[in-house]
């Protein structure tokens, strides 16, 4: 159906620069010559119920909602319902305010049956020129609209747009039967794409499965990695949950090997735009230091306030243990500091890679281990001393 659309046989242009040329039979329209434009009125957030009717927020304009408004997030109590703005079936709703030039104008058409309502910040659109709702959905938010709606916005902190503006907006206009099949085929395609996605999904998915069981196989001694085969001789570890392991590995506490383990700082340190960085546990990801995330503390702070433990080296490796528990990274040449939500596993270089360790932290085995060891009732925490404890099988480095 995609490969064999066509051209339409003549254009004309549309006197918009940006929009160029149109079919040469639609209409070039402002937004102000299709309907009335108004601005939604509502209270505040402290209004919403779990059940009422349905209320359309500006911030659900540009986080929610894509073209259609078929399900509203938020409702409101029917006595409350004098104090928002009425809305009607095709009514077009606009943001009128965001954080953001993207956010300004974000567009969405009601496509609720029945009583419904918005709040302030909100531009209503009603038509009264004839026009599908679905492909006024669509063409308010394509990207030549939002193109045109963010030179439109006014502010820095917050940025707005008026009606006066909005009317001001250029919209191609097909006839009714056009409307119509665009948005069948627009319908048609998100349908194909949202399939695809979703199988991509469910692939990158298996994908991930199989790389941990990958991982795991390997870091656990099930195979050989040279081979590709399980190893010719294995013995029992010892330990319970571990099993059977390849009669060459050692098996070892991680404390034999890692000569220093503690956790970062417990006082506040102070901030800043610059300087080293100051890690949480919220900027360890899996096998990665959330640099862009993570806040900064002042060099004379980092030199002074702190002591080893707070300070990794390259080559530490760090795990979350309070919290979301056991995701892993290693440090680089990045000067950084821990608070006490990160452990800091200092390995004897001379007998494992740090990254070998890593890589073993990380698996199933080890992630659902550190579960299991883990106190705490609210908030989850797994203790230094447990971790040092937790015996690990492992080739010699050579």
């Amino acid at each position: 159906m995609i490969s064999e659309l066509k051209p339409y046989p003549e254009y004309k242009d549309s006197g918009v620069e940006w929009l160029g040329k149109v079919p040469a039979h639609w209409e070039v329209l402002l937004l102000g010559r299709l309907g009335r434009l108004f601005k939604g009125n509502g209270g505040n957030k402290e209004d919403e119920v779990t059940e009422g009717i349905p209320c359309v927020r500006y911030g659900d304009l540009y986080t929610r909602h894509e073209y259609f408004i078929r399900r509203a997030k938020a409702c409101i109590a029917p006595e409350r319902a004098k104090d928002y703005t009425a809305l009607r079936y095709g009514d077009v709703l606009f943001a009128a305010s965001g954080e953001t030039i993207d956010e300004i104008g974000r567009s969405a058409v009601n496509l609720l049956e029945g009583d419904a309502r918005c709040g302030g910040d909100v531009l209503v659109l009603r038509p009264t020129s004839e026009a599908v709702p679905e492909f006024l959905g669509y063409a308010s938010d394509s990207p030549a609209s939002r193109a045109q709606k963010a030179r439109m916005g006014r502010g820095f902190t917050v940025v707005h747009i008026y009606a006066s503006q909005l009317k001001r907006l250029v919209l191609p206009l097909p006839p009714l039967p056009e409307q119509t099949a665009i948005v069948r085929f627009l319908d048609y395609v998100d349908r194909r794409v949202r399939r695809v996605i979703r199988a991509r999904q469910r692939l990158v998915k298996l994908l991930e499965e199989y790389k941990q069981a990958l991982i795991h196989q390997a870091v656990t001694g099930r195979i050989d990695v040279r081979t590709g085969q399980p190893y010719p001789e294995y013995k029992h570890s010892g330990v319970e949950w571990l099993g059977q392991v390849p009669a060459h590995w050692e098996v070892k506490p991680i404390g034999a090997f890692c000569p220093y383990i503690s956790y970062g700082f417990t006082n506040p340190m102070p901030t800043s735009d610059e300087g080293p960085y100051l890690l949480t546990a919220n900027d360890i990801g899996e096998g990665v230091i959330r640099y862009e995330t993570a806040r900064h503390t002042t060099q004379t702070a980092f030199d002074q306030l702190l002591t080893q433990k707070s300070r990794p080296k390259p080559g530490d490796v760090l795990v979350t243990k309070d919290g979301t528990l056991g995701r892993v990274a290693v440090a680089d040449e990045r000067p950084v500091c821990i608070n006490q939500s990160v452990a800091l596993l200092r390995v004897n270089s001379s007998e494992m890679f740090p990254q070998f360790l890593a890589t073993i932290l990380e698996g199933p085995l080890y992630q659902e281990r550190m579960e299991f060891e883990a106190g705490g009732t609210t908030i989850k925490h797994i203790y230094i001393t447990r971790l040092a404890k937790m015996r690990l099988a492992y080739p010699s480095k050579g």
